[in-house]
């Protein structure tokens, strides 16, 4: 585990970062296209240099503990949370590309969810077995 920042207001930075992100990704489980995990990652991260107590709460946590432990013992995301993002994001796009004009914030904000579905599909669903 890194060691905790020392300086008070860098400390404050990066807990306010842990609690912006762990609010958007709470905020991400019910908004279809929003990343849950990954700020939910980054607001783990953010606390391992702000607050142990945090910290320790996202590591225990029912839904997040496996997500956090899995990512630190090889960067897995799970198939269901692949599946989970990929319908999530699908959803969002035929929301958008239905309800909003088509101009090129709907297709860059789409461009953006295809590259970041890219990425989940590309790590690992399990720690890779010795040969």
């Amino acid at each position: 585990m890194p060691d905790p920042v020392t300086s008070k207001l860098t400390r404050l930075l990066f807990g306010a970062l842990a609690y912006i992100s762990l609010a958007i990704g709470l905020i991400a489980i019910v908004v279809p296209g929003l990343p849950t995990t990954e700020f939910i990652l980054l607001a783990a991260w953010a606390a391992t240099k702000s607050s142990p107590r945090l910290s320790a709460w996202l590591e225990n946590h029912r839904l997040f503990g496996p997500i956090l432990s899995n990512w630190r013992n090889g960067k897995i995301v799970a198939r269901r949370a692949k599946v989970s993002a990929t319908l999530s994001m699908l959803l969002c796009a035929g929301l958008m590309l239905v309800m909003l004009d088509h101009g090129w914030p709907v297709y860059l904000a789409i461009a953006g969810m295809s590259l970041g579905n890219l990425w989940i599909w590309s790590r690992p669903e399990s720690v890779p077995q010795p040969s």
